[in-house]
């Protein structure tokens, strides 16, 4: 294959080959088919003041359906130099696995992005000593934004707000440079959200955001974070592929990304297990233009009526691995 190879090109042919061994030959060939003019467009991250792309790599379950590592490494290199920005991994992503995979990218990487994990504890001690590994893991000495993860229902925040809880190791965790930034996630509760929002001084919150509505974060939750100019990062696009499809209460993908950052958001963390779901979402973001009120209305109407069972699929939700990756391009 031509190292030229054209976009076109590129497309036509990531389509030809799903499994994992074909796409990463692919990768291989196109790997310094860099994109010219045709930037991913990019949105200021609140008060941090950094720039970051509108579209940003999630390294969760989906990045960790790539079965080897040289596959992994592959697509995400590849991401990055299409423009994607933002990274998103976690801890609790594989115990540890997604951000052992992204480290090893981010040896040689790392000031090409923006990097962001986030901790499960629930206690001081043990949010700095899981942050401590975080970032052996990441082979790194800072993350550029750490969140809670998974922020639940008002008890939980009680735990996290309590003498000894994960909020004051957060606050140390940025006042020692562990992270650049402070943040929280949540696909739970929106008015929850709010509460933490309206509290405490994060830099950035990361919630659910989608034409479904599910746990009302944008109509509290994202008003509370906008009201003081924090990051916006927008996830479950597709409500963990509930959403998308053919069908009552289903849309397409593009619908659904263009929805999401068509909201005062900076970002949509999408999880993308196949290269050529990589190159659907880039083509997406690169062409983005914003749905118009009536555009969004219509699906809210048609996603709606499902809000309630998305709600309901997500309390407690731990993310795993989907059985059906093809949907992602319907």
């Amino acid at each position: 294959m031509d190292k030229e190879i054209s976009r076109r090109q590129f497309l036509e042919k990531i389509g030809l080959g799903t499994a994992a061994g074909t796409s990463l030959l692919l990768l291989k060939d196109v790997a310094n088919a860099r994109p010219g003019t045709e930037l991913i467009p990019s949105r200021t991250l609140g008060r941090t003041g950094a720039k970051v792309s509108i579209l940003a790599f999630g390294c969760g379950s989906r990045f960790l359906m790539y079965k080897d590592e040289e596959s992994a490494s592959a697509i995400l290199n590849h991401a990055i130099d299409l423009g994607i920005t933002y990274l998103d991994t976690a801890y609790a992503y594989g115990d540890g696995q997604s951000e052992t995979r992204v480290g090893k990218v981010m040896a040689s990487r790392r000031n090409d992005v923006w990097l962001a994990t986030k901790i499960p504890d629930r206690t001081r001690d043990e949010f700095l000593r899981r942050l401590q590994g975080s970032l052996k893991r990441l082979q790194t000495d800072h993350v550029d934004l750490v969140h809670i993860h998974s922020l639940g229902q008002a008890d939980d925040l009680a735990k996290i707000e309590a003498p000894d809880g994960a909020l004051k190791g957060l606050m140390e965790a940025r006042e020692q440079k562990m992270a650049r930034f402070a943040g929280m996630t949540s696909h739970t509760n929106g008015e929850v959200m709010a509460k933490a929002i309206e509290r405490h001084d994060l830099d950035c919150v990361q919630m659910a955001l989608n034409a479904s509505r599910n746990g009302r974060f944008e109509e509290l939750a994202l008003p509370a974070a906008n009201a003081r100019n924090l990051g916006v990062i927008a996830m479950k696009v597709t409500g963990q592929e509930f959403l998308v499809g053919d069908g009552p209460g289903k849309a397409d993908m593009n619908s659904l990304l263009r929805y999401s950052m068509s909201l005062p958001v900076t970002t949509a963390v999408v999880g993308m297990p196949r290269p050529e779901m990589l190159a659907h979402n880039v083509e997406t973001a690169r062409s983005f233009s914003p749905l118009n009120d009536q555009e969004k209305e219509r699906l809210r109407q048609q996603l709606g009526p499902f809000r309630e069972g998305l709600e309901k699929r997500l309390v407690g939700h731990l993310d795993g691995p989907t059985a059906n990756p093809e949907i992602f391009l319907a």
